[in-house]
């Protein structure tokens, strides 16, 4: 199964103001249903294990509303971890969470932040936007805003995973999932070809993790 880059209609607002906040919900339904937030979980607890932090920060880009390090922050306090959370997204309009001082309007190739300005920075089901020459750029400006790591939290692209999405759709409340989700898959990296995107870009060493239902989980390591 070739990858086919997209447009996604969410990415450009394509839609009322109720489909765009019915397809963000839909996302938050599926980051909690689908292993969205247990594979972020399970990412910044691996880099707490590793540095024996008991308090990390962490920006998000392309945070949408929100609710994933929001969620995850609330269940790592469960284990004694705090996570300092601070959200990016290129529209204003899709922060809802977080208070004012913790969310920021910005592009994500050009983060508004000195070097070494957060613990760690990650992203959810955002790399798949992205080409390869974009990903390398926004690796870069990850590792040079973070102290310790990058997450990347995305999909796994396979056959039976499309399958699945196509499945799911009686269950999308928004037109713009409906269109979106597949198209998501479609143009989502597999492992192997995430490894060949970050070896030119990581001078430190990365990992790749696989999860629940075609999830890939990975941590670039500062150094």
């Amino acid at each position: 199964m070739r990858r086919h880059p997209a447009e996604e209609l969410l990415d450009h607002d394509a839609g009322t103001s109720t489909e765009i906040d019915d397809s963000l919900a839909d996302l938050r339904r599926i980051n909690h249903w689908l292993g969205g937030i247990a594979t972020t979980r399970s990412l910044v607890e691996r880099v707490a294990t590793r540095t024996e932090s008991k308090d990390l920060s962490l920006l998000e880009v392309a945070a949408g509303s929100g609710d994933l390090p929001q969620t995850v922050r609330r269940q790592v306090a469960d284990r004694n971890l705090r996570l300092d959370v601070t959200l990016l997204d290129r529209a204003v309009s899709h922060l809802r969470n977080g208070n004012r001082t913790g969310r920021v309007a910005a592009d994500a190739f050009a983060l508004p932040f000195p070097d070494n300005s957060f613990d760690l920075v990650s992203s959810c089901l955002f790399a798949h936007h992205l080409a390869p020459h974009q990903f390398a750029r926004f690796i870069g400006e990850a590792l040079r805003v973070s102290r310790h790591a990058v997450l990347i939290n995305d999909l796994i692209r396979h056959p039976l995973h499309l399958a699945l999405v196509y499945a799911g759709t009686p269950l999308y409340r928004s037109r713009l999932t409906r269109h979106d989700a597949p198209a998501s898959v479609r143009q989502a990296y597999t492992v192997r070809e995430m490894e060949n995107l970050l070896k030119p870009v990581c001078s430190a060493r990365f990992e790749i993790h696989r999860f629940f239902l075609f999830r890939m989980g990975v941590i670039a390591w500062k150094y």
